[in-house]
């Protein structure tokens, strides 16, 4: 009991100290949420109106950096008009910034869930690491089962997991799409060089549940324990602005079509977390082994005694 309540007074002491602080000028961000119904999103039929959505909401929303969410645009890359990224391209230039927007792209016959940058910094790539097992790739020695069960699988392979932060609207940005911020070991490889983290989601998979609420909360965690704010784009919800302290600053209703338009701030230094990640918990769950041993070997000497004492 006291060692519990000496971790919670710790974290609560050290979570008045500020370890990071504001790093560059602020930034105008426009994270588009297109509510597009995952039943429709990839029909061939509704391509052109994705297209138009994330194109009319970019203009609408002018922004030094500008974010689209995980497949925003339902096609690989390559197969998306050429005149129409140029489009996007000349939006992102036209205010002297950038527009990053999740797209899957094939490169060399392999298949990856990406974020690509278009606009002033040059057109940059972010490769998801951390791959969904059955729904962005078949784990090893389960192929037979999928085959026989006749379940069409996407084949996605992982990023490298070095990849540096981009390089966006003066600011070094942390890329991670979908469930990659629920893992904070993985999150703070890109710091502390990053100084502001993004991710880019599309949860329309799980409708009206509790999912999109739950993997907000989740970005508040890893925005609270890397000093960084995080900014989401979503294309269902919850599209949201989380400052260093781990607080919802704005946030978009869920199942609506909108741009969360807002200043935000990128920060540099390192916090406990991003200097040690989770080895102290993995140190001191290591030294309460022995003492969890100690205590029933001790319970077991206590009633042996008390049995002794009453046989006399």
């Amino acid at each position: 009991l006291l060692a519990i309540a000496a971790i919670l007074v710790t974290g609560d002491r050290l979570r008045e100290l500020r370890w990071t602080e504001a790093h560059g000028e602020p930034l105008s961000v426009a994270l588009l949420q297109g509510n597009v119904a995952q039943e429709m999103k990839w029909r061939p039929e509704r391509f052109a109106d994705s297209l138009r959505t994330y194109y009319r909401l970019a203009l609408d929303n002018p922004a030094q950096l500008t974010v689209l969410p995980e497949t925003a645009l339902p096609a690989f890359l390559d197969q998306i008009p050429e005149e129409y990224l140029d489009a996007l391209q000349q939006l992102a230039l036209r205010r002297q910034g950038d527009l990053l927007l999740g797209v899957p792209v094939a490169d060399a016959r392999q298949y990856f869930n990406a974020a690509v940058s278009l606009g002033a910094s040059g057109r940059q790539r972010y490769d998801k690491v951390h791959l969904v097992p059955f729904g962005e790739f078949v784990p090893p020695g389960f192929a037979w089962f999928m085959a026989m069960a006749n379940i069409p699988m996407s084949d996605f392979t992982a990023g490298s997991p070095a990849q540096p932060p981009l390089r966006l609207a003066g600011q070094h940005v942390g890329v991670n799409i979908c469930y990659e911020d629920a893992f904070g070991e993985e999150i703070i490889a890109a710091l502390p060089a990053a100084t502001l983290l993004v991710n880019i989601s599309n949860v329309a998979w799980f409708g009206d549940s509790l999912a999109p609420a739950q993997h907000l909360q989740i970005a508040q965690m890893r925005a609270l324990e890397t000093g960084r704010m995080m900014l989401r784009a979503t294309n269902t919800g919850m599209t949201a602005i989380v400052d260093v302290d781990g607080r919802v600053l704005s946030v978009l209703p869920p199942f609506t079509r909108g741009a969360l338009v807002s200043q935000v701030r990128g920060y540099s230094g390192s916090t406990p977390y991003v200097l040690w990640g989770n080895w102290p918990l993995i140190v001191l769950a290591l030294l309460l082994i022995p003492l969890a041993k100690r205590r029933p070997a001790a319970r077991r000497t206590a009633s042996a005694a008390d049995e002794g004492r009453d046989d006399s």
